[in-house]
């Protein structure tokens, strides 16, 4: 006799909203109803049990990256889904993004809909969306740390210095030489991000390219450029207080100016759960407003 294996379902959210921590119990409910493992990220576990004084039973706390499951679960925002990402890295388990913040590109499911989405993913029912991510090399080794982004890499100025020099090479040839308050090279994941902040373009999930879009740059000349994944991003900078930030998916480190950097598509993608149905122009639409009357 053979016994049907339980699916595993891994949970992470953020820990400061504590207005939104009925969504958690009710995403718990809804697992249970289910009979799935669920297993839980020791920080948000905390949180919920200790800050906010919620029961929660039948669950296998975790840390860091400690974890085998079938699916993550995501709950809070993008920021939420991005650190979610990182934690599961080259595992490539899917991620479902519930949605308890405010504007949710990756993060699109909302908590009123978890019970038919998680029954959906308990049948089958669903659709994956695979990302490319961006590795980042300094002098030739991985960033220490988690050396890997799935919206964008900015290399920016520090407090209020002067403009920095970015001598930017794309497969060994020489593209341009930026001054700019920084340089952000994007994945379409993140071109509706920091990217579009700055004048970046919107890339369609699946197009398999980057972006380069310079933050602030002292030439009007100065475009976005948009090149194939498969490529291979050299950058130096000069800076006057000889040292800048490396910013992964917001995540940012201090380096001094005599570090070369080197940005490629990591060797993995991240996995987005999609429920089938969802169409990427329609959410483009939604979350960017266009076509709504302001006037109102």
């Amino acid at each position: 006799m053979t016994t049907t294996r339980k699916l595993q379902f891994a949970i992470f959210g953020n820990t400061y909203q504590p207005k939104k921590s009925a969504s958690a119990q009710k995403i718990l409910a809804c697992l249970a109803q289910h009979r799935v493992e669920v297993l839980m990220e020791q920080s948000f576990y905390e949180f919920l049990t200790v800050d906010q004084q919620i029961m929660v039973d039948g669950v296998r706390i975790f840390d860091g990256d400690s974890f085998e499951a079938d699916f993550a679960i995501s709950m809070g925002g993008d920021g939420t889904f991005l650190r979610t990402a990182s934690m599961v890295g080259h595992k490539e388990i899917p991620i479902l993004g519930v949605n308890t913040g405010r504007l949710g590109f990756l993060a699109d499911i909302n908590a009123n809909d978890i019970e038919h989405t998680v029954e959906a993913l308990c049948q089958d029912d669903y659709s994956v969306e695979t990302r490319a991510v961006i590795q980042v090399e300094t002098n030739g080794e991985p960033l220490q740390g988690y050396p890997c982004a799935l919206n964008d890499v900015a290399i920016l100025k520090r407090d209020n210095a002067s403009m920095i020099t970015i001598h930017a090479c794309i497969n060994g040839e020489t593209l341009t030489t930026y001054q700019a308050d920084g340089l952000i090279m994007s994945t379409p994941t993140g071109s509706t991000a920091y990217s579009l902040s700055v004048g970046g373009p919107i890339i369609v999930p699946g197009t398999h390219v980057f972006s380069l879009t310079a933050v602030a740059p002292h030439s009007l000349n100065v475009r976005p450029i948009v090149f194939s994944e498969d490529a291979v991003v050299d950058l130096t900078v000069e800076t006057r207080s000889h040292n800048f930030l490396v910013a992964l998916d917001g995540r940012s480190e201090k380096l001094p100016d005599s570090t070369r950097l080197t940005l490629r598509k990591a060797p993995y993608r991240v996995q987005v759960i999609k429920r089938s149905g969802t169409r990427y122009f329609h959410t483009l639409r939604e979350k960017m407003m266009w076509g709504a009357d302001q006037r109102h």
